[in-house]
């Protein structure tokens, strides 16, 4: 059994009743280190976690908003808001997410989860004894100097470059900062990484770019939202300081892993994460583990070397083979070698070009978020308007699985019976909500049963018009004969890369879902005999559409 089953077993056993909410003086529940957020009825509460809970036996989904299967002392050790001394810890229900991360931080690894049905968030308990009402103040001060160039950048400076709408990123920058590099080179550095994002063209409706040295321990020198135009970016850039030490690119790799890449800090929904490691010699510290969870947390991890180890130092190197270990994948595209800094200016633009290339950041695609869906819905007569609502909510329940965005999937519909109707296409919505919305609104239209032909109409007018590198994938859904030939128009289909998949109700006739489906037929074909049964189909398909994903991406 694993641990989410044994999780979600458990839920049930324990409700508590909370103090008063928003109560300063209420005195806090004191709850059990393995108490879950699900045991809780209230929207809000103050609990009291007990000391020295084993952490390493509980379990947490999700960073910064978890899933409600969770521990709530683990998660609140996680996310920093106690040790493991224990505390107070302000519990706040969420509604259920989509994509919780994993990650590491304070000694405890928290799990992946696709999606769950209720979420949780903890922070601390702020007591003074002189509060007056009013909004609440925020957690952490900036600098003062932080707080002068975050205010410039919010005082409406236009931005002195024009913002690369096209080039979808949140970047990290580790620079090196290390002894080997001296103050010299290190300005050279600064330079060539200045050039670089000058090329991007940062913005809010394009790239963010932050900085993390690279040095004895790590500094994140500013993060994604501090600056959003390039003008901003380049002072801040200018503005950091020379800091020093051994070059513990591993180690500065987990803290951006962990820490960095999160909503508070600017990073967006549906962005890939990337981070570009600039290396002037090799670095000082192990980097395999790191890789690796930089890897497993969906992070492009870019590599820029300069100088590399001549061959009688190649023995002061931990790892001679660290650059490809620690890239995204080893195949070219992720490591970049510049010979010297000072001829470092014909390496800017294919570097910045690199770090655009949307549908080559495999470390962050997955079936979820790189896969064109289209639905080819049958709207013929022998429906009837009921059985056509399940059909709708069929469709619903599987696009609820999609991470739907301008850069992520893609969804599109068109209904059928003589004649064709595009519903809606694939550039038309770019949120989940709008689609489920389209999806809700798609009225039945009555008619015959022209399969051939709308899977024709959908290849030319739904995937035809597509200049994405997602995977295409058609879900055919029938309940009767087709009067036309099926074979011929679902061959096209497939020799156009469009992956199809058929589900037959009621009356369709098994050997033409078969003529339709992609091979293996067994896996991309579905029949059942009543309408209320066919969201039982539903888990098969997303199975499917992820295993021929993961054969198209090798």
């Amino acid at each position: 059994m694993s641990i989410l089953t044994t999780a979600i077993l458990s839920l049930g056993v324990l409700t508590l009743t909370s103090s008063a909410k928003g109560d300063q003086g209420a005195v806090p529940v004191s709850i059990d280190c393995a108490t879950r957020g699900a045991h809780y009825k209230e929207d809000q509460a103050e609990v009291l976690c007990p000391p020295h809970c084993n952490h390493s036996q509980l379990s947490v989904w999700g960073s910064g908003v978890y899933a409600s299967v969770s521990s709530i002392c683990t998660a609140a050790v996680h996310s920093g808001v106690i040790d493991t001394l224990g505390g107070v810890v302000h519990f706040q229900k969420l509604p259920g997410q989509e994509n919780y991360q994993a990650s590491s931080a304070n000694g405890i690894r928290s799990l992946p989860l696709p999606r769950w049905i209720g979420s949780f968030s903890v922070s601390k308990v702020e007591r003074k004894a002189l509060e007056v009402s009013g909004q609440p103040r925020a957690t952490v001060v900036p600098t003062p100097a932080r707080t002068t160039k975050k205010k410039a950048a919010k005082t409406g400076k236009k931005n002195s470059k024009p913002v690369n709408k096209e080039c979808k990123a949140d970047i990290a920058f580790l620079l090196d900062g290390s002894w080997n590099l001296g103050k010299r080179r290190f300005n050279l550095q600064k330079n060539f990484v200045i050039r670089v994002t000058n090329l991007l063209g940062i913005g809010p409706q394009g790239p963010l770019v932050g900085i993390v040295q690279v040095s004895e321990s790590p500094k994140t020198e500013f993060t994604l939202k501090d600056f959003t135009n390039s003008k901003d970016v380049v002072s801040a850039i200018k503005n950091v300081t020379y800091r020093g030490g051994n070059t513990n690119v591993g180690k500065a790799l987990i803290q951006t892993t962990e820490s960095f890449f999160t909503r508070d800090k600017g990073t967006r929904t549906g962005y890939p994460k990337v981070v570009v490691i600039l290396v002037d010699g090799w670095p000082s510290d192990e980097i395999e583990r790191a890789a690796a969870l930089a890897r497993e947390s969906g992070i492009n991890v870019f590599i820029v070397s300069v100088a590399k180890a001549l061959p009688e130092e190649k023995k002061m190197v931990l790892d001679p083979n660290y650059m490809e270990k620690i890239v995204c994948k080893n195949n070219g595209l992720f490591s970049y070698a510049i010979p010297n800094w000072f001829g470092m200016y014909k390496f800017i633009k294919p570097l910045a070009q690199r770090l655009c290339t949307y549908s080559q950041m495999t470390c962050s695609r997955t079936c979820f978020n790189s896969v064109n869906l289209g639905f080819l819905i049958d709207g013929s007569s022998s429906i009837g308007d009921a059985n056509f609502r399940i059909v709708v909510n069929f469709i619903s329940e599987i696009v609820k699985a999609f991470d739907i965005y301008q850069i992520g999937a893609r969804i599109g519909a068109v209904q059928f019976t003589y004649d064709q109707r595009t519903e809606f296409d694939f550039d038309e919505y770019s949120t989940k909500e709008e689609v489920l919305d389209a999806i809700n609104n798609i009225r039945y239209w009555s008619g015959g049963t022209a399969t051939g032909e709308a899977i024709t109409y959908a290849t030319k007018n739904l995937f035809g018009k597509l200049k994405n590198s997602n995977m295409n994938v058609l879900i055919v859904i029938t309940d009767g004969q087709s009067y036309d030939d099926v074979k011929v128009p679902a061959t096209v289909a497939h020799q156009s890369g469009t992956i199809v998949y058929s589900v037959g109700i009621s009356w369709a006739i098994q050997d033409e879902l078969k003529a339709m489906a992609s091979e293996p037929k067994e896996t991309h074909s579905f029949f059942v005999r009543d309408f209320p049964m066919v969201n039982k189909f539903v888990p098969d398909i997303l199975k499917g559409i992820c295993k021929d994903y993961l054969a198209v991406a090798k």
